[in-house]
């Protein structure tokens, strides 16, 4: 099935289900269970009428990368689906540390020690324990985010033991012209040395080989949504 783009022409639960569906077939290869992997329906820059139809449809973990954006969408959403687990999949600011623990459930790009010591101020605040992700430039990019693989041992200890985060998995963003399964490979090899158990990584355009290098998250947006909208001005 083709995933349609146009926006009179998105069929979000159409799309969803094929995702799903393909999601269950690659676990399946890879000799997994299709219910090791969790999708994280991403939807940013979306309207939020085909987010609502995600929800219709039964989809109940979002991601999103903006906290402005965010705020002005889920807050009505939660009421309405309070068993919805929002994931923060975008780079993080410390000032917005405060608005992030508050809303959203799981924070997927701890990536540099000031932003793991006001997260974990925030938490102790707002007696909220989240469930952190540290992001790993598996790349080593400069514009992108996420500590270097070289670094990433001591940043993971130091999350943990220093700051008292809870740091369950791993997340990584591989550079869109290199082949995706080596940073896939690399990312569990980081995550096995300290007994981390979900890697968060594979997108729409490559959820399949990360399923087959042990994703247990897999943030897919555009296969669901269609093309991102963009902003209005």
């Amino acid at each position: 099935m083709d995933i349609a783009e146009n926006d009179a022409d998105v069929n979000v639960a159409d799309n969803l289900r094929t995702v799903r569906a393909q999601i269950a077939a690659a676990a399946k290869a890879a000799r997994r269970a299709p219910d090791e992997v969790t999708l994280v329906a991403v939807g940013k820059v979306q309207p939020v009428e085909r987010v609502e139809a995600a929800l219709e449809e039964g989809q109940r973990v979002f991601g999103e990368n903006r906290i402005q954006e965010a705020q002005g969408k889920w807050p009505a959403l939660k009421q309405k689906y309070p068993d919805v687990a929002l994931h923060l999949i975008g780079p993080l600011q410390t000032n917005k540390a405060a608005d992030a623990v508050a809303l959203f459930d799981v924070i997927e790009t701890v990536d540099r020690p000031k932003l793991a010591r006001v997260l974990a101020g925030e938490m102790k605040k707002q007696g909220r324990s989240l469930e952190c992700f540290v992001q790993v430039n598996t790349g080593e990019e400069e514009q992108k985010a996420g500590v270097l693989p070289s670094e990433a041992d001591a940043f993971i200890e130091s999350c943990r033991d220093e700051h008292g985060l809870n740091v369950t998995g791993l997340m990584c963003i591989p550079p869109v012209d290199e082949e995706p399964a080596l940073h896939f490979a690399l990312l569990r090899e980081i995550a096995r040395r300290h007994g981390l158990e979900k890697l968060s990584m594979g997108m729409s355009g490559d959820y399949e080989t990360a399923i087959e290098f042990g994703a247990t998250h897999v943030r897919v947006g555009t296969a669901i949504f269609g093309e991102r909208q963009k902003p209005a001005g």
